[in-house]
């Protein structure tokens, strides 16, 4: 699943650091760390809104030579896994946090403010994806799990009721999913809260309260 806070920075690091060593170990130990510092720069990078960083600025926000930035960049599709399971993990602990309430109602709600704060996070890095979804394969792969895994979730929260009314289970899929969130916060120009008061509106127009 392709999910989602990202205040790491690159540390300044010697002028030497992305020169080669005579031992093989230690090549091998500074080409990873000069990835992880790639990544990092690219997770940075898509996050303040450049979805397409050129391999300088990645360089200088890595603090690693242009030469390590094309040696890596060569294996784009490895990267994009990286960076999918780094934005994956880091979003995890809000993922995977049972959802609070005795009702399947109060579930639902929880899980609505629950995926507010998850697109928020994940957002630049899915409008990024979206950008390179026809260039990459594990891209559009994974944006294509990513809704059905929330149409999962969601599935498991409500009564079957719902899940066999076509019309209100399609509604709440759309108005609870991600490209709505980013239709919301940067088509509209909402703010966090006001693009959550509005999904809660909907899902309630929905599924009135009892």
């Amino acid at each position: 699943m392709e999910h989602w806070s990202y205040a790491m920075s690159a540390q300044p690091i010697p002028a030497s650091f992305d020169e080669d060593v005579s031992s093989p170990d230690g090549r091998h130990r500074r080409s990873e760390e000069s990835r992880k510092r790639i990544v990092q720069a690219l997770l940075e990078l898509v996050a303040a809104g450049d979805f397409f960083p050129s391999a300088e600025a990645v360089a200088e926000k890595a603090g690693v030579g242009l030469r390590s930035v094309f040696r890596h960049f060569k294996d784009m599709e490895g990267l994009r896994q990286e960076i999918t399971a780094s934005v994956e993990a880091r979003c995890r602990e809000i993922v995977d946090r049972p959802l609070n309430g005795d009702t399947w109602r109060a579930k639902l709600d929880d899980l609505v403010a629950r995926r507010s704060q998850v697109f928020e996070k994940v957002m630049p890095y899915h409008r990024a994806g979206s950008a390179h979804q026809f260039q990459s394969n594990l891209i559009k792969n994974n944006q294509v799990e990513l809704n059905r895994e929330l149409r999962r979730i969601l599935e498991k929260v409500v009564p079957a009721s719902i899940t066999s009314d076509l019309a209100v289970m399609e509604g709440l899929d759309l108005v609870m999913s991600i490209q709505a969130w980013i239709r919301l916060r940067i088509d509209q120009g909402l703010t966090v809260q006001q693009a959550h008061t509005v999904m809660k509106h909907l899902v309630e127009k929905l599924i009135p309260h009892s």
